[in-house]
């Protein structure tokens, strides 16, 4: 496989600031770190203010990317959170979703990351507890279904990210998809971001050998094929099953180098892009992304 081809199948890419601008911003500083693929917050990530676009700059980063085959990504802000009991944290989560999906199809990114929330489980209450995720996954149905079939057949993805099972979480790895799945009918549009630190500190074996395809195999099973979008590639400060979201450089965490490998080298992976969150990914001087093509490269015989 030719190293075009190669970059097409697994394009590699970090999260970048906006700054300046869309265009004179993020483009900016993602070309000048050798990316292929891009995610941006389009708005304060720890706010619910949902900021405006600026037509030109949107148009101008639309055109930018599709002209250089640069794949963008939208994360949502933080605070969302679909499993919320507030009320208005609940309708503000929802809002900001559909404004960041709206926000999506006007930059022409192609799928906007939302974390798939937790649940208040009262102490000391079992009972109590299940009632309350069923009624998040309700929640979740509920705010998420409208969305999901406004966005017709070229609309852009929602991809689900499970979380590091930190707190209450709704969807912490991978075994949690297939509820969360069935809630929203696996609607065609409901993609699945795979966080390889979170899955990890929720219990997947990407630390051994064969591991990293395995979880591969069982999303794929969970979700069917073609719903695995995005992967962040991010090693893990924290041992598997810590349930800690702390992000660690490639290879230089409790999951390795080698995962990387073979995420890179699995069928699931065909043309999806492979974006880093680690510490200091968009630093001039961070090794990730030239580690993450050399993977890449080894994994597919061709040369970096």
């Amino acid at each position: 496989m030719s190293t075009h081809d190669v970059a097409q199948r697994n394009p590699i890419g970090t999260h970048v600031l906006v700054g300046k601008g869309l265009a004179a911003g993020a483009l900016v500083d993602a070309e000048r770190l050798g990316c292929e693929t891009l995610q941006v917050f389009v708005g304060n990530p720890r706010g619910w203010a949902l900021s405006p676009g600026r037509p030109a700059d949107d148009e101008a980063f639309r055109a930018a990317t599709a002209e250089r085959g640069i794949r963008t990504f939208i994360h949502s802000p933080y605070l969302v959170n679909l499993g919320s009991p507030t009320q208005k944290t609940y309708e503000n989560s929802v809002a900001v979703v559909a404004h960041n999906l709206r926000r999506a199809a006007e930059t022409g990114a192609e799928g906007v990351v939302v974390h798939t929330g937790s649940y208040v489980d009262p102490q000391g209450d079992p009972a109590g507890a299940a009632e309350r995720h069923a009624a998040a996954l309700r929640q979740v149905r509920e705010g998420l279904l409208p969305l999901l079939e406004a966005l017709g057949d070229d609309g852009p993805w929602l991809l689900l990210e499970p979380t590091a099972g930190q707190g209450r979480s709704l969807c912490a790895g991978v075994e949690d998809l297939a509820a969360y799945l069935d809630v929203l009918e696996h609607h065609p549009r409901a993609g699945i971001c795979l966080d390889t630190c979170h899955v990890f500190a929720a219990g997947a074996p990407l630390d051994e050998p064969g591991g990293a395809a395995a979880t591969l195999e069982r999303i794929v099973e969970i979700g069917g094929p073609g719903r695995l979008r995005l992967v962040h590639a991010n090693d893990s400060k924290d041992v598997r099953g810590a349930f800690k979201d702390r992000h660690e450089r490639i290879g230089e965490g409790h999951i390795g180098a080698a995962a990387f490998g073979e995420l890179f080298a699995h069928p699931a992976t065909e043309g999806v892009p492979f974006v880093l969150e680690t510490p200091g990914s968009r630093d001039d001087d961070n090794p990730d992304i030239a580690l993450l093509k050399r993977l890449r490269a080894e994994a597919h015989g061709s040369v970096a």
